[in-house]
């Protein structure tokens, strides 16, 4: 990690009771090298052990209950999250809160459609939009671009790549989630679209097929060693990787 993400002095991380939201926590709790503000959302934070853990260990964490799928729950979490930062803003917004539900041609629903929609799609757009403006203070504090200034980061994947369904990439049948995370795609071009001019940095992450509760446990990666890339490329972000499709080595993903 270098010292770009000290200058970053504020995070906030959606879905951070498990998986890679909760190891990102971690490995930028105990780092030396950090932002000063890490903010933990999740729907129960108080029923994850290793969060509360952190929250209470570890200076400058903060727990803040939020549901991305409930636009009041996302207006009292901005509320809180106002009063944590204050006048200095919000530096990162990290949108990784999502769901994934099985479905192949067979078993796929509109049901599970929408709701994959909503979680992985939908949400992040309005968390960044009701956030849009503790990222503009923080980013009318500082120059150029990248996490130092302001930056929202969508946790994306590979098979929401439309290139990546011919081939190899055929093989992974999941409907649901693969088009909620191309539509995510979208979302973080159209914020690239809307909010360069305000210098927040604006890019989709693939973190890897990860052995999470998510990933199952055919991953090819530990979550350890997904997040460890994962900040790599957040502390080199520059000008040039907004609007851009990146995985967890820094390659670019082609939509």
């Amino acid at each position: 990690m270098t010292a770009s993400l000290t200058k970053c002095k504020s995070v906030l991380i959606t879905g951070s009771s498990r998986g890679i939201g909760l190891q990102l926590l971690k490995q930028l709790a105990k780092s030396t090298d950090r932002p000063a503000t890490i903010i933990a959302t999740a729907r129960n934070p108080t029923g994850s052990k290793e969060l509360q853990e952190l929250s209470n260990t570890c200076p400058g964490v903060y727990t803040v209950t939020l549901d991305t799928d409930s636009q009041q729950s996302i207006s009292s979490a901005l509320k809180e999250v106002q009063s944590i930062v204050g006048s200095k803003g919000l530096n990162c917004l990290i949108n990784n809160a999502a769901i994934n539900i099985s479905t192949d041609i067979d078993t796929v629903t509109p049901e599970a459609m929408m709701k994959t929609f909503q979680t992985n799609s939908v949400a992040p757009l309005f968390v960044t939009k009701a956030f849009l403006p503790l990222l503009q203070t923080a980013a009318g504090q500082s120059t150029g671009m990248g996490m130092h200034r302001a930056a929202v980061i969508n946790i994306s994947s590979i098979l929401g790549s439309i290139t990546y369904t011919r081939g190899e990439g055929a093989n992974f049948k999941s409907y649901a989630y693969r088009i909620s995370k191309a539509a995510l795609n979208m979302v973080t071009r159209c914020l690239a679209a809307d909010l360069g001019s305000h210098g927040i940095l604006c890019m989709a992450l693939h973190p890897g097929w990860v052995k999470t509760d998510m990933g199952g446990p055919l991953a090819e990666l530990t979550v350890e060693d997904s997040v460890s890339g994962l900040l790599t490329v957040l502390s080199n972000l520059t000008d040039n990787d907004h609007g851009e499709f990146k995985d967890y080595r820094g390659n670019n993903i082609p939509w």
